[in-house]
């Protein structure tokens, strides 16, 4: 049975394993703080790490008060930091396909991107790339990433399967179009299409995302790991983040309440927020009861530059492993009942009356909330239907059976 995100956690790896942690939570509740002091944590236990910013306002150079540029930096023993360039990526990595979007944008003029600014998603595409390729090159044991606010890591996250389930249904199109259209493109409807090598890089990113799907679901490779304040905004959408990213099928491990007030803070101006602030933390450790909960106390000054980033490590995260992988909710599943199938997501958190579903030809698309997932059926069920539907205690049921 698929559990809903409450119940005991199962250790599915140790140090050995090459692993990536995703830090994701609301702006402004020191993510990169938290992210900064796990990878120099990692780095002094003798592990070769990278921390990754995908954050278009980067900050890892004010936070360790060192220059960096467009390529990986190394900043202290073990510890490597990369401020990710998307377009700089795409330049690099992707220039066939680059020139081909440029061209076609610029109606066969040559048109460079930066003019025109990057194209709606690929900053997201291009990072996870870059991260993936990072991994798959067996460098680094951690690869820590410091995300966006919780929005943009959603689009992040949510991306490579959205971008994956188009070029599905319009690839095989696309190259029939192009072998087809291709001579007498320029002539009738002046539109350069992309030549054979712009292919090749549009099959290979298909590809690559394919891959990327599975690196960044694989329980045992990757964890995120949300960062909160005892604040109520941040609360209720801390709550929000748990439940979109669970619709994604990705696995949190961990949560990290910021920013934590001590009780004898010896000013009255603070008395009625350090109330405030332990119904909140009290609040986030019901909702998140499955999860392992670290507390980061408050500090009286920006925790800038290696030693001050040590105290988060020395406060909060030294005397245990902060670096096991858990797994808390199982993956999604199809399984067979009496009388056809049933799929299992889980999301915890959610609100019954925001949860809805609908078949859309071989896609079963679930909202919940401001968000919406297409999951694609397996053949063997591209002849059943919907029989119903069912929502308890944070898992979402749905039945399918033959049509009448």
């Amino acid at each position: 049975m698929l559990r809903s995100g409450v119940g005991e956690a199962t250790e599915v790896g140790g140090n050995e394993m090459k692993r990536i942690y995703i830090f994701t939570g609301k702006g402004g509740v020191g993510k990169s703080s938290v992210a900064a002091a796990h990878a120099l944590k990692s780095a002094e236990e003798g592990k070769k790490t990278l921390l990754v910013s995908t954050d278009m306002a980067h900050n890892l150079c004010d936070v360790f008060e060192v220059k960096l540029g467009k390529e990986i930096e190394n900043v202290r023993p073990n510890l490597d930091l990369y401020e990710i360039d998307p377009q700089y990526v795409m330049e690099q990595e992707y220039a066939e396909i680059f020139h081909y979007l440029g061209s076609l944008l610029g109606s066969g003029e040559d048109v460079n991107l930066q003019d025109l600014g990057m194209i709606p998603g690929t900053e997201e595409l291009f990072s996870l790339l870059r991260i993936a390729a990072l991994y798959e090159g067996g460098t680094y044991d951690r690869i820590i990433v410091d995300c966006a606010p919780t929005g943009e890591t959603l689009s992040l996250l949510k991306f490579p399967e959205l971008l994956s389930w188009y070029m599905e249904k319009l690839f095989p199109i696309g190259k029939v179009g192009v072998r087809v259209l291709s001579p007498m493109s320029k002539k009738l409807f002046e539109v350069e299409m992309p030549n054979k090598n712009a292919m090749n890089d549009v099959e290979k990113i298909y590809l690559k995302l394919i891959g990327l799907q599975d690196l960044l679901r694989n329980r045992e490779v990757t964890s995120i790991r949300i960062v909160a304040t005892p604040a109520k905004m941040v609360v209720e959408e801390t709550k929000r983040n748990y439940m979109y990213v669970n619709l994604y099928d990705f696995n949190v491990d961990g949560l990290y309440i910021n920013r934590i007030l001590p009780a004898d803070v010896g000013n009255d101006f603070f008395d009625q927020w350090i109330v405030l602030q332990r119904e909140y933390v009290q609040s986030l450790k019901e909702t998140f009861s499955a999860l392992p909960i670290t507390e980061i106390p408050w500090y009286d000054e920006e925790l800038r530059g290696v030693e001050n980033i040590r105290r988060i490590v020395d406060d909060a995260l030294t005397g245990k492993d902060v670096f096991t992988a858990r797994v808390i909710t199982e993956r999604e599943r199809f399984e067979a009942v009496e009388g056809g199938y049933r799929l299992m997501v889980s999301l915890p958190g959610a609100d019954k009356s925001c949860v809805d579903l609908y078949q859309a030809s071989a896609d079963i698309v679930i909202k919940a909330g401001n968000f919406k997932r297409n999951i694609p059926l397996p053949n063997t069920l591209k002849s059943y239907v919907i029989t119903g539907a069912k929502f308890e205690e944070g898992c979402l049921e749905v039945t399918f059976g033959k049509e009448a």
